[in-house]
């Protein structure tokens, strides 16, 4: 349930309200907008007379929410939340590209690509460290190795890092660690998210493979019903009869996912592509879609790469998509 407060209320009225509403064992979300504040009320809200809530001048509308996730909710929170990437804001407005190598394979590598994406543009430095792979057999990437090759790669760049979280276990290691990803694979590990909620880093959230937007949002959920409301979602195409492409990019997801919620929505054509032929394309016509930022992957030598260097840029093939990003950003600002 949404109570709207009229705008001009004063504060110790609505911290009355907030703690009336609190006395009846209910969760309060507070948002808090240019002209209006919004109270978020969650738990058995049936037990609410809605008619007396309404007869309050203070109030100006009551609403019942049926959408089982509250937090993630735009009806909750009107105004587009901002995420804060190690000084690096998503959403609201804010644009930024994630680039770098799926997996972090030497020092050499990284360090060469995170100066070569970010004087093309990007603002955030991704890369594998723990990787998921479908084999046994393939590599699983450097793990605390590579947590600590991007962490000399920050600090000789100064961009903030992003990578990929497999198991809880692992929290200790992404202390320094700026954006924490999570997979696909993992995005109804219920228990990880759960553990995410306990931190106040920022996390991607990857939609599975299989997964609605529904399904995404109840996992966002889970996160910020822990409290870690610092949550950015990332559709990187799902699967599909169509085999042409590795997944198949979900663009619609960008304006429903607008609709339904204040969280960022990123793109990653790399992984939904699997080609880095398309990468470009589906990259531009993202950001046309108004997608929050993208997430591309980069590798110095794509034919070399440990890890799907089929769908990896190159240093050269970046710059040219960061500069037709930028063009079609600017096209929609006129």
């Amino acid at each position: 349930m949404i109570t709207v407060i009229r705008p001009g209320t004063k504060e110790e009225q609505i911290d009355s309200l907030i703690h009336w509403f609190r006395e009846q064992g209910l969760d309060v979300h507070i948002s808090k907008g240019e002209v209006h504040t919004v109270l978020g009320i969650i738990g058995d809200t049936a037990k609410v007379d809605t008619d007396l809530l309404e007869g309050l001048e203070m109030v100006e509308m009551v609403q019942r929410v049926s959408d089982p996730f509250k937090k993630a909710n735009r009806k909750f929170h009107p105004e587009d939340s901002v995420i804060d990437c190690g000084g690096v804001k998503i959403g609201g407005g804010h644009f930024a590209i994630m680039a770098g190598p799926c997996s972090v394979e030497s020092e050499e590598q990284i360090t060469l690509v995170a100066n070569e994406v970010k004087k093309a543009g990007a603002t955030i430095l991704r890369g594998g460290a723990f990787k998921p792979r479908t084999s046994p057999y393939d590599f699983q990437g450097l793990k605390a190795e590579g947590i600590e090759l991007l962490l000399e790669a920050k600090k000789q760049t100064g961009m903030p890092i992003i990578t990929e979280i497999m198991n809880a276990n692992h929290l200790p290691l992404f202390e320094k660690v700026d954006v924490i990803q999570v997979g696909a694979r993992n995005m109804q590990n219920f228990e990880l998210l759960k553990e995410l909620g306990r931190t106040n880093k920022p996390v991607l959230l990857k939609r599975g493979l299989a997964n609605s937007l529904k399904e995404l949002l109840m996992s966002a959920e889970y996160i910020m019903a822990g409290g870690n409301e610092n949550i950015m979602l990332c559709e990187r195409g799902i699967r599909t009869f169509e085999t042409y492409t590795r997944n198949t990019l979900d663009l619609s997801a960008v304006p429903v996912l607008k609709e339904l919620t204040h969280l960022p929505v990123i793109i990653d054509p790399s992984h939904a592509t699997g080609k880095a032929s398309l990468v470009p394309s589906m990259a531009v016509a993202a950001v046309a879609a108004g997608a929050d930022g993208l997430m591309i992957e980069v590798h110095n030598d794509p034919k070399k790469a440990l890890c799907d260097g089929a769908q990896s840029l190159t240093p050269a093939q970046f710059e040219k998509l960061a500069k037709r990003v930028e063009k079609i950003r600017t096209a929609l600002e006129d």
